[in-house]
């Protein structure tokens, strides 16, 4: 490469590098090339700048060497428009002294030129440095190119730099800080509670007072561990002791003679059938309720409802979560004479039935797994089946002389229970293919036939088909799609089954014809979430009128609602006396007589005194 190109190298880089060591005036030009001055290599970068190198080469080459300093004006002019305004900065000291030593620079040049050659080319005049301080790099990064000299130049400084930071030392002690930070507690004093201070509004049943301001009296310890522990009651008859009454024994015994000798329901109204709408629905009007008809016969919540068939008196049964039943005679003069409660059973009474054919006989399911039979004419509870290891929700008659039981289990299980057997074992026990069973009801035609309401599916049987192995339904609904509470066949005929889910839907199916699958009629929206405290709604025929049923409402005010099979409300009963929900409702078989219980232990009864 010619003189003239490499002085123009050496121009760029005195530029790029403003920094230079300048000779001394007073020395001459072989002095200072011979032994003073001394050139170093430092690597530069112009990726950034893209420089052609065609055209370079030939405008070196057109520049004679006698014109060196004029070409040297015009290269560095050229460049200038090449180069960032960073390097547009340079000194113009710098380029005065380029020019002033040109002869001095091209002799030095001539000596590298060999190096410049082998690498990558460029080159630039390093006078910033002492000789001290470049020597040892030089040493250091030997055999590598300038750029790689470079890089691992910066790299060893950053490291250096972030060493200097000590970040390693600093987020140590930040972690400890964290850890043994500690959330402050809160200094404020809570307030003081005041002696005999009127707290908020609560419950006067929760806390043991009277309506009337008195408090009731402690329960015995004794007694509280016997409710808590559910402990069964002895096995055999239970005298039937009031609660209540312990006084007046002969009023009591009185109170056991009408209920012994009470007829049971002629069959009028089933010779006549089914009246019209028009005249049901008139005489549903004329139902009214009065503070006489409302009484409290159990302490804790009914969980079942039983009118007696009596056509001439007014006799109500009620079972309760406590274990309890409460009778209440309604056509006695003084109201606080008509109302016996026993204790029968230690757990929630889920199921109550008058005989169909000895009205004196009161049959009565509880969870504790007996099923008892009270007998008012010898004033006894009779023990009819006992199963310590399982636990009964529901039964109906299997026959029409009230002889064969068929009782369900919460397990899924059904048990054959004949009375007539001395004893108080099942006959047979099935394993249905339900997991859970609430309610059981046998087809009031074709006996053989059952219904039972699982968690979310209903199944219907044959009696003919069971085995203890494990039964397969007849006939299975699914159509519901939450929890089911009940299940009933229509009174007279069988030919409609009303369902009630928690879904709040009220739905109709037709069993007119019992083959693989029955259709579903009418799906009614009413709300059913009684939520925790209340007894669960169950949709109910009427004995009367088989198209029609009452169910319980939590609408306000509050209601008890009748609707026909196609979805029509036929009637709803209010009352300024019916002040509660009335989960479970029962209508007389043939007396316009309406009856609810409510989670208080009370009874509302709606009376038409015309079809008295």
């Amino acid at each position: 490469m010619s003189a003239s190109c490499l002085k123009s190298w050496e121009e760029v880089d005195c530029e790029l590098r403003p920094q230079v060591n300048e000779c001394k005036e007073n020395e001459n030009s072989t002095t200072t090339l011979g032994k003073t001055l001394k050139v170093y290599l430092s690597p530069i970068s112009l990726s950034n700048y893209k420089l052609d190198p065609v055209k370079w080469s030939t405008s070196v080459l057109e520049k004679n060497s006698n014109h060196a300093v004029v070409s040297k004006k015009t290269e560095v002019k050229t460049y200038r428009k090449i180069l960032t305004p960073k390097m547009k900065a340079i000194s113009f000291k710098s380029e005065s002294t380029l020019q002033k030593s040109s002869l001095d620079v091209h002799a030095v040049n001539n000596k590298v030129e060999h190096k410049s050659n082998s690498e990558s080319g460029l080159h630039s005049v390093d006078t910033g440095s002492s000789d001290e301080d470049t020597t040892p790099g030089l040493d250091e990064f030997a055999g590598l190119s300038p750029y790689e000299r470079k890089r691992l130049k910066n790299i060893k400084e950053n490291a250096n730099f972030f060493a200097s930071l000590q970040l390693s030392e600093s987020a140590a002690r930040l972690r400890e800080m964290i850890k043994k930070k500690q959330p402050t507690e809160s200094k404020r004093k809570k307030p003081k509670k005041k002696e005999n201070e009127i707290g908020c509004r609560r419950s006067m049943r929760l806390l043991k007072v009277d309506p009337l301001r008195i408090s009731l009296p402690e329960a015995s310890t004794q007694l509280t561990l016997v409710e808590d522990e559910n402990t069964l009651l002895p096995p055999g008859p239970l005298e039937m002791i009031p609660e209540n009454q312990d006084d007046n024994n002969e009023l009591f015994k009185g109170f056991l003679k009408t209920w012994a000798e009470t007829s049971k329901a002629s069959n009028k109204n089933s010779e006549k059938g089914l009246s019209s709408i028009k005249s049901y629905k008139a005489n549903l009007n004329d139902m009214v309720i009065s503070e006489d008809t409302v009484r409290k016969v159990t302490k804790g919540a009914i969980s079942s409802v039983a009118l007696h068939p009596s056509e001439t008196r007014t006799l109500v049964a009620a079972g309760a979560k406590s274990g309890q039943i409460g009778l209440w005679d309604l056509t006695q003069q003084k109201k606080e004479d008509g109302a016996y409660s026993f204790h029968p059973h230690s757990q929630t009474v889920s199921c109550l039935y008058f005989s169909p054919t000895n009205p004196a006989h009161l049959l009565s399911l509880s969870y504790d797994g007996t099923l008892r039979c009270g007998d008012f004419s010898s004033a006894v509870f009779e023990e009819v089946y006992r199963n310590e290891r399982s636990s009964f929700s529901s039964f109906d008659f299997l026959t029409e002389d009230a002889s064969t039981l068929l009782v369900g289990h919460w397990d899924g299980h059904l048990s054959l229970v004949d009375r007539r057997t001395p004893g108080t074992s099942y006959e047979k026990l099935f394993n249905s293919s339900m997991g859970k069973i609430r309610t059981v009801h046998v087809h009031p035609v074709l006996k053989q036939y059952f219904i039972t309401a699982g968690l979310r599916d209903i199944h219907i049987y044959d009696t003919r088909r069971l085995n203890t192995r494990g039964s397969q339904p007849l006939i299975s609904l699914h159509e519901h799609t939450k929890s089911i509470a009940s299940a009933y066949f229509s009174p007279v005929t069988g030919n409609r089954v009303v369902t009630t889910c928690a879904d709040s839907k009220l739905r109709v199916f037709d069993s007119s014809c019992i083959s693989s699958q029955i259709p579903l009629l009418t799906t009614i929206r009413h709300n059913t979430i009684t939520g925790r405290w209340l007894t669960r709604f169950q949709a109910m025929w009427d004995p009367k009128q088989e198209d029609c049923f009452l169910v319980g409402s939590m609408a306000h005010p509050r209601q008890v609602d009748i609707f026909h099979e196609t979805g029509r409300n036929v009637h709803s009963f209010f009352g300024d006396c019916l002040l509660s929900v009335c989960s479970l409702s029962v209508m007389h078989p043939t007396r316009y007589i309406l009856a609810g219980g409510n989670s208080s232990g009370k009874l509302h009864v709606f009376i038409n005194e015309g079809s008295c």
